[in-house]
């Protein structure tokens, strides 16, 4: 009997090997290929353990979301203690938000460094999900690249999870390169988005495989939605912009994209497809998200590279069906190297990502509702805006129906300092901040971005500042700071 076979179990046999205090790196970037039958057994046996009065939890560690099948099933169970670096799951929220599960909101570009320097503990058991596994102990990842070379070689226990459906359809798109760790860490030799610089393959050792467990899950991700009269509206300012760019020529050609999460996010890839003056195009991102199949299907995308292919099930259905012409098009890498300072300067990134709340000086808050209560997590937005060729922050100008400003005196919680943004795009238009001080930038961002309802209340705000705030270089009243956010907690509405 080959060591393959040897190793085969079902999910709930698997979960029987997980200990109380275990720390899991599980593989799975933003929905995109978590295992998906070990973590619902474990959540199962914890179930069974805690009604019994047996002590079990455990820390999940990911490269950033996962399905429900994973971050819901263990969250409802009560089975997690802590979980980092990122998450985006309802049950999850909950129990991070009312203090019954512990959270790292940390940038992903990092988390991989974190564990491989001792920063962090190290997972005593990596569960990841491949497509393929080699006699020789060489596995082919599945749909993401995540932190899971990292995890593969730091955790002494490795649980596989096979997924039967997807064939050898990600066989070739994965680099699983590592950056090298400091003192004189020699740099990777990628320049464009389809550089290549690791194996397909990641080795592992046969030894420390304790369980195989096959399943044939779909990622579960939301069907795809085309964008909305406001998403595309953002997207064609955006365009608008670097077309204009260009022709002044402080805009290269040739740059590449690097796309969000979200609705607003994937609009600009969708006006990019539908778009006959734009040529092909590359992206060096971290999520490709479902609206890169329309760019693919029209011959405009040259490359997108990323460390998750992330596809609702019909698309996922249709990729598998057309993967030996499709793959050629997608790099996979580990997310320490799609969301590296390095690259991302290097390779020369058009950076566009979604703002929570921003404030009228053009500081972001990706991740905190209110200033206290946890969305998603800052994710890699950071590791893009900072070191990006040319970054925008994308948002409506309003939300729930009109009673919130997505654009406020000053944010609740910073995520992205005003050293960090450049230009902001909601429906009502667009401001470029790049080399403007604090109070044109403030006057800017009113005029262009904010909606008509909230332009007299924030400039009335930046007013009373100039004259009462502690100095004028950066004019906030803290006494006024807040008072859109706490209005809005007291009665629902900013106003």
């Amino acid at each position: 009997m080959d060591w393959i076979t040897s190793k085969k179990c079902d999910a709930a046999t698997a979960a029987e090997m997980i200990q109380n205090g275990d720390v899991l790196g599980v593989s799975g970037f933003t929905l995109a290929g978590y295992p998906k039958a070990v973590p619902s057994a474990v959540a199962a046996r914890a179930e069974k353990l805690h009604e019994a009065g047996t002590e079990f939890q455990i820390t999940l560690f990911a490269g950033a979301s996962t399905g429900d099948s994973c971050d819901g099933a263990l969250a409802r169970a009560k089975a997690m203690k802590l979980r980092m670096p990122y998450q985006s799951n309802p049950s999850l929220r909950k129990g991070i938000n009312d203090g019954s599960i512990d959270y790292i909101d940390a940038h992903l570009g990092k988390m991989g460094y974190l564990v491989r320097t001792g920063a962090v503990a190290a997972p005593t058991v990596a569960i990841i999900e491949v497509s393929a596994i080699l006699p020789d102990g060489r596995v082919c990842l599945s749909t993401s690249g995540g932190n899971s070379v990292c995890y593969l070689e730091m955790a002494p226990k490795i649980i596989l999870e096979l997924n039967t459906r997807l064939g050898d359809s990600c066989v070739g798109m994965h680099d699983n390169a590592l950056p090298e760790l400091p003192p004189h860490a020699r740099p990777l030799a990628i320049y464009s988005a389809g550089d290549r610089v690791g194996e397909e393959f990641v080795r592992i050792d046969p030894n420390k495989v304790i369980a195989i467990v096959e399943n044939d899950g779909f990622d579960e991700v939301t069907p795809f939605v085309e964008p909305d009269e406001i998403s595309r509206n953002i997207g064609e300012r955006i365009l608008d912009f670097i077309r204009f760019e260009e022709k002044s020529g402080r805009l290269p050609k040739g740059m590449a994209y690097q796309s969000g999460v979200g609705k607003v996010a994937n609009a600009v890839l969708c006006a990019m497809a539908d778009d006959d003056r734009l040529g092909q195009i590359d992206l060096f991102t971290e999520v490709i998200q479902e609206a890169v199949l329309p760019l693919l299907k029209k011959g405009k995308l040259g490359v997108a590279s990323g460390t998750a292919l992330t596809l609702s099930e019909s698309a996922q259905r249709e990729f598998v069906q057309n993967a030996e012409q499709w793959k050629k098009h997608f790099v996979l890498r580990q997310q320490e190297v799609s969301n590296s300072p390095d690259l991302i300067r290097r390779v020369g990134v058009i950076s566009m990502n979604t703002a929570l709340e921003a404030d009228i000086f053009g500081n972001v808050n990706s991740s905190l509702v209110c200033g206290s209560a946890m969305m998603n997590g800052i994710g890699g937005s950071a590791d893009f805006a900072r070191h990006c060729a040319l970054g925008f922050f994308l948002t409506p100008s309003v939300a729930k129906g009109g009673a919130i400003s997505s654009i406020v005196p000053y944010v609740s919680h910073v995520d992205h300092t005003e050293h960090d943004t450049q230009i902001f795009v909601t429906e009502q238009g667009l401001a470029d901040l790049r080399g403007l001080p604090s109070e044109e930038r403030a006057r800017l961002i009113i005029k262009n971005c904010v909606h008509p309802d909230f332009r007299e209340p924030l400039t009335d705000f930046l007013e009373f500042s100039l004259k009462h705030a502690k100095g004028v270089h950066m004019p906030v009243a803290l006494s006024r700071a807040f008072e859109m956010h706490l209005k809005f907690l007291e009665t629902g509405k900013m106003l």
